[in-house]
């Protein structure tokens, strides 16, 4: 079994709930083909370096995963009949240097998730007494003024 790493980008035209349902599509077929899925990082919505189709902004996800090389075929050939996928790429890693890169990518995707809900709740109550501190500054201010 071959290390993969593919990266697609989904139409930014659709709602949450079909990005996470052509994600979802990505990950079951490599389930169906005999793949095991080691981890996803969804990037979120960025913009493209030139149009696609018209469109600007795109969803990229890349999904690490090991499998047979006849499942490379196969996810290609879906992805391409996919009408919301706006393009893909397949990278396959092979010697020793390109396998520690993926285990390292493998493991930042699947801390990343974890580390963005710590540091969200986080930066919000950061931010909430600095947006209450604000007022009573200002109230003081024209109190002494006047």
């Amino acid at each position: 079994m071959n290390c993969y790493e593919t990266l697609f980008v989904v139409k930014p035209t659709l709602t949450a709930e079909e990005i996470e349902g052509q994600i979802a599509r990505v990950k079951a077929i490599i389930a169906e083909e005999g793949g095991e899925l080691k981890a996803t990082d969804d990037m979120g919505m960025r913009r493209l370096a030139y149009p696609i189709e018209k469109q600007e902004r795109g969803y990229y996800t890349v999904v690490y995963y090991t499998a047979p090389a006849e499942l490379v075929g196969e996810l290609e050939r879906q992805l391409r009949y996919n009408e919301e996928i706006l393009r893909f790429m397949t990278v396959k890693y092979t010697n020793k240097k390109e396998l520690a890169v993926f285990d390292k990518m493998v493991e930042a995707a699947n801390k990343k998730p974890a580390a963005e809900k710590a540091e969200a709740p986080a930066a919000a109550q950061e931010e909430a007494p600095a947006e209450s501190e604000a007022p009573a500054e200002e109230a003081a201010a024209e109190k002494s003024e006047a």
